[in-house]
């Protein structure tokens, strides 16, 4: 299809593959600097905005969104956490970021987050296409890459760029384009998966539970004032159907049990879903004339609430790049975009996996295995170090070691 008739050209500097906030956000910085972009996605606007995602954000991706002039909606309905609470061997045991290490972070869904960014880009005239299909990223190793797409009417489009930014998901079709011999590929399976719920309840703490018990791992975080998400430790496979109401509640109730009495609030439950996550990165981040950000590069599993974090990280390094490279400094100013987006994935590549050792069950454990991550999340609490390491990993490092 590369050589058929399209119905239009459009000459833009920057066409972006993906409109989830990695794409959108990239777009928003570029365009509040005077540069056009061209944003398709193969999902529709409703479908990306009822793709119900929970969202921690760290203070500076907070920050970052309120003074470019999206995110003024998550001080009225974000929640802000100075804090959070493990508990394990039936007891409490809250982390006070503010005092830790000075900062917090926001509980904010990433589907909020696309709302806000679609909005603004609709708001300030930027191009987006949602719903659109057989997208194919051409001659990215020369200097006039092109993306070709139909849109939802039938018709075709080509989109002629300089440069070519692959933020389409953990499912990306971009990534594929770096050459198999060129590319190396690091990933992790992990070997459970969580059981999410969204309940019609209020809400059961004021800021979000790890829980770690003999029974299991269990997060307790919320939606809104009476809409709560939950999570437990289960199989990767675990059927959906084989878990009623009454289990999910007696499971999670049983894994946040203390002798502080400490119980849910219950109500009817919406939605459940089986959770699978992994840890993966692709390196290089990009190739000729296309550059990847956000799960298009690399994915991490949700126990850190580094996911969407990083995704605003890479554009905001990405952004910064790309506007020297298409002023005066030209394409060797994408030669610091990789290394600085890297570095803070690999930290929180290592947060991640370090969280999801310390607080999940692996399967076929042993009671020295119990034991010793007992050990480990006493040592964590027990410790200015360890809770100071937790919260510093947790809301995004300070601002001198931020790259």
């Amino acid at each position: 299809m590369a050589d058929a008739v399209v119905d239009t050209v459009a000459p833009v500097p920057v066409a972006v593959v993906g409109a989830g906030p990695a794409g959108l956000m990239l777009a928003h910085r570029l365009g509040r600097a005077g540069v056009d972009t061209i944003v398709i996605d193969t999902r529709t606007r409703h479908e990306i905005a009822t793709t119900q995602r929970a969202g921690i954000l760290e203070a500076d991706a907070a920050r970052d969104l309120i003074e470019t002039g999206v995110g003024d909606r998550i001080l009225r309905e974000g929640h802000e956490h100075e804090g959070t609470e493990l508990r394990f061997g039936g007891r409490p045991h809250r982390l006070d970021f503010k005092e830790l290490v000075g900062a917090s972070v926001w509980l904010y869904p990433q589907t909020d987050v696309f709302t806000d960014l679609a909005d603004a880009r609709e708001r300030d005239g930027g191009t987006v296409h949602f719903g659109v299909k057989d997208t194919e990223v051409l001659d990215i190793t020369t200097g006039a890459p092109r993306v070709r797409y139909t849109a939802a009417d039938g018709s075709r489009h080509e989109i002629r760029a300089r440069y070519v930014v692959g933020a389409d998901g953990s499912r990306s079709m971009c990534r594929n384009l770096v050459p198999e011999d060129r590319r190396v590929r690091y990933g992790k399976e992990y070997p459970f998966a969580w059981f999410g719920i969204m309940a019609e309840a209020p809400a059961s703490a004021p800021e979000l539970v790890y829980a770690h018990s003999e029974h299991g791992f269990a997060l307790i975080s919320r939606r809104t004032e009476t809409v709560q998400r939950m999570y437990f430790q289960c199989a990767p496979d675990e059927p959906v159907d084989a878990w009623p109401d009454d289990r999910v509640w007696e499971t999670l109730q049983a894994r946040v049990a203390g002798e502080d009495g400490f119980r849910l609030k219950e109500g009817p439950i919406l939605e459940k879903t089986v959770l699978r996550f992994r840890s993966f990165v692709q390196e290089p981040m990009g190739w000729g004339s296309m550059l990847l950000a956000g799960d298009a590069a690399h994915t991490v599993p949700p126990t850190g609430a580094r996911g969407l974090n990083l995704a605003l990280h890479d554009v905001k390094v990405l952004a910064d790049v790309l506007l020297r490279a298409l002023g005066t400094e030209g394409e060797a100013a994408l030669a610091e975009y990789e290394p600085r987006a890297l570095r803070r994935i690999w930290r929180a590549q290592n947060f991640s996996h370090w969280m999801t050792r310390l607080l999940h069950t692996p399967p076929g454990a042993s009671p020295f295995d119990l034991r010793r991550q007992l050990g480990e999340l006493d040592n964590v609490v027990g410790t200015r170090a360890g809770r100071a390491y937790l919260a510093e990993q947790y809301t995004g490092w300070p601002a001198a070691s931020r790259g």
